[in-house]
C-alpha cells in the first residue's frame, strides 16, 4: 500500500511532466500571441482586461457564464466591423475614420482632394471580417478563463487540440490574408502609412 502511494506521489510530482504540461502552455500561449496581430487591438485589450473579471478568473456562477459570453459576442462584432472602416488624411491635415460603402467612405469630412472612391467595398473586406471573427473566436474560447469557466473538462483532456488549433488557424488565416491583401488603416489598427498615398488593392 505503501509503495502505491509513494508511486502516486511520485508521477504527480515528476518534473518531466511538469515541463511538458508547461511547454504545452507556452506554446498554445505562442501561437495565441501571434494571432493577436491580425485583430485590433483595442478589442484585444478591452477583452484581456475585462473577461477576467467577468469571469470571476474561471470561477464562474450562472451570471459571470452570460456576461463572458456577452462580451465574446461584443468584442466578435467590434472585430468584424473594424474590417470595415479606414481611414484618410483630409484637407484640414487632420485623419478621420469612417466606415466602408459600395461608394467609398461614410461619413466624409474634409475630404476635398481625396478620391473616396478609391476606397469601396471590396471582396477582400468580408474575407478579413470572417478571418478576424474566426481568430477571435479561437483566442476568446481558448482562453484560459474562459475554458475554465464554459468547459474546465476540455482543458485536461484535448490538451493537443488547445496547442495545435492556435497554429492551424494561424497558416490558414495568414494565407488568406496573402491572398487578399488588406491596406486598410481601419478603427483599432495601427496607420503604418498614409491611406491617401497607399495604392488600393482590387481584392
Amino acid at each position: 500500500m505503501g509503495d502505491k502511494n509513494t508511486s502516486l506521489i511520485s508521477t504527480s510530482n515528476n518534473p518531466t511532466t511538469t515541463k511538458k504540461t508547461q511547454s504545452m502552455y507556452s506554446k498554445t500561449f505562442s501561437s495565441l500571441g501571434n494571432l493577436i496581430k491580425l485583430l485590433p487591438t483595442g478589442t484585444v485589450f478591452l477583452f484581456q482586461f475585462l473577461n477576467p473579471v467577468l469571469t470571476n478568473n474561471g470561477h464562474c456562477h450562472t451570471l459571470n457564464k452570460y456576461l463572458s459570453g456577452a462580451l465574446l459576442l461584443l468584442c466578435g462584432f467590434s472585430c468584424a466591423f473594424s474590417s470595415f472602416t479606414d481611414s484618410y488624411t483630409g484637407s484640414d491635415g487632420d485623419r478621420h475614420y469612417a466606415i466602408v460603402t459600395a461608394k467609398g467612405l461614410w461619413p466624409s469630412p474634409a475630404s476635398d482632394g481625396v478620391d473616396l472612391s478609391a476606397y469601396k467595398l471590396r471582396v477582400g473586406d468580408f474575407v478579413h471580417a470572417f478571418v478576424s471573427v474566426v481568430v477571435f473566436a479561437v483566442l476568446g474560447l481558448l482562453d484560459t478563463n474562459s475554458v475554465k469557466c464554459f468547459y474546465p473538462e476540455f482543458e485536461s483532456s484535448e490538451k493537443l487540440l488547445m496547442q495545435l488549433l492556435p497554429t492551424v488557424i494561424g497558416v490558414v488565416s495568414s494565407a488568406l490574408f496573402m491572398i487578399f491583401p488588406s491596406v486598410r488603416h481601419g478603427i483599432g489598427y495601427p496607420t503604418s502609412a498614409d491611406s491617401n498615398d497607399t495604392p488600393k488593392s482590387d481584392a
